[in-house]
C-alpha cells in the first residue's frame, strides 16, 4: 500500500488522500478563448515514466493541499511539500 507522509499529520495510508493531478502543468487563463487549449488541459495527460509531481489533497486527515514527487514506476516517494509552499517552484501551476 503506498503511504505518504503528511507534514502535517505525519505518515498515513493513501486511503485517507484524493489524487489531484498532475503537478507540472498550468491551467490556461480563465478567459483564454482557445478551446483546442482548454481541451488539451482538460484531457490530455502524459503518462511519464519515473519521478513526477502530483497534487494530493489528505481528505481525511487535515485536508491540506499537497505537492508529492512520486516515482510512477515504483511508486516510491521521494517527497511531500505542503502544496502552497511549493506553488512558487518552477514549472508549478498554482495548488487547487
Amino acid at each position: 500500500m503506498l503511504r505518504i507522509v503528511c507534514p502535517y499529520c505525519g505518515e498515513r495510508d493513501q486511503v485517507e488522500y484524493v489524487y489531484a493531478g498532475d503537478a507540472t502543468t498550468g491551467m490556461p487563463e480563465l478567459a483564454d478563448p482557445d478551446l483546442d487549449r482548454w481541451t488539451d488541459w482538460v484531457f490530455l495527460r502524459d503518462n511519464p515514466q519515473g519521478a513526477h509531481h502530483e497534487y494530493w489533497q489528505h481528505t481525511h486527515g487535515c485536508r491540506q493541499w499537497l505537492r508529492v514527487v512520486r516515482d510512477t514506476v515504483t511508486h516510491e516517494i521521494s517527497a511531500v511539500t505542503p502544496a502552497r509552499e511549493a506553488a512558487g517552484t518552477q514549472g508549478a501551476r498554482d495548488a487547487p
